[in-house]
């Protein structure tokens, strides 16, 4: 199996140098080649355009910032894609945009499979992140090595359209935490406790989240560098909400969340780190949630 990777960032690298190392053909670009430093020196191959990718590979992964751009490089990529191949798209999209894309790939008789991930882009590093597959049960049974190179959890959701559901979920909650997270440590601070033994206390606790555990981490480092920013998370927050409104849900936890993101990138830029809205209420009380032997990065 020959596979195309196109996108290398932060997460797709990482991605790209599983499936290689699991002794996979790969072949990959990215509009800065210097991303692609990694997995060129692990054997992948690179091409310097997306079509150029498409058409010397057997299936099309793609890993990208927004839904706009995943329909520009798909629109690039569909012509010269081989019949019958699929696309794999692990950007996080609606449910909707992914529907509409896969209409646009079958024109060209190529099939589409939703692959977004969660848990972070260290578990990525490490080929442990959890991927959420939507698609035809065929699609996802023919691409599960590849999809067990790349993470040790896989998910087959159903039919395309339920990772997009579950991936926003996921999201959703993890934003929820994030918030609730600082709240605690700020709690904990300004009652006069120990922040690095109190991270540790409430990790041990029924109040233990994952978020806590990395995420908070960061915060405790003041780094708040989880490589994933506060754009992204409004983006996934819209999706949230979207959902709410279609089924009927109502959703405060996440609306007020949003709140914050809202207030974090009117604070610091849309490019800041998701886990800066602790920041916020940290400037708010001027009391800073630091404590030794944190990390910087998560590993």
């Amino acid at each position: 199996m020959h596979y195309g990777y196109i996108g290398l960032g932060n997460l797709g690298a990482n991605c790209a140098a599983s499936l290689r190392r699991a002794g996979m053909d790969v072949t990959v670009t990215d509009l800065n080649k210097a991303a692609a430093a990694g997995v060129l020196d692990l054997g992948c191959a690179w091409a310097d355009t997306a079509e150029d990718v498409a058409a010397k590979v057997d299936h099309v992964i793609t890993c990208l910032p927004s839904p706009a751009i995943s329909e520009h490089v798909l629109d690039r990529i569909l012509p010269v894609m081989r019949k019958g191949s699929h696309w794999i798209e692990m950007s996080t999209l609606g449910r909707d945009e992914m529907h509409a894309l896969a209409k646009k790939a079958a024109a060209y008789d190529v099939r589409a499979m939703e692959l977004p991930v969660t848990g972070g882009v260290h578990l990525a590093a490490q080929g442990k992140i959890t991927m959420l597959a939507g698609g035809d049960k065929d699609m996802f049974d023919l691409h599960l090595p590849a999809l067990q190179a790349m993470g040790d959890q896989v998910f087959h959701m159903g039919p395309l359209g339920s990772a997009a559901i579950i991936k926003v979920i996921t999201n959703m909650l993890a934003f929820i935490h994030l918030k609730a997270c600082g709240e605690a440590l700020m709690l904990a601070k300004r009652g006069g406790l120990d922040l690095g033994q109190a991270w540790h206390a409430i990790k041990a606790s029924s109040g233990n989240s994952f978020v806590h555990e990395t995420e908070g981490a960061l915060v405790l480092n003041g780094s708040y560098d989880v490589a994933f920013n506060i754009d992204l998370a409004l983006k996934d927050l819209g999706f949230a909400m979207g959902f709410g409104r279609e089924f009927e849900v109502p959703l405060d936890l996440a609306a007020a969340t949003a709140q914050t993101y809202i207030a974090a990138r009117a604070a610091y830029g849309g490019e800041a780190q998701s886990p800066m809205i602790v920041k916020l209420l940290e400037d708010l009380l001027e009391t800073d949630l630091r404590a030794d032997g944190f990390p910087a990065r998560l590993s």
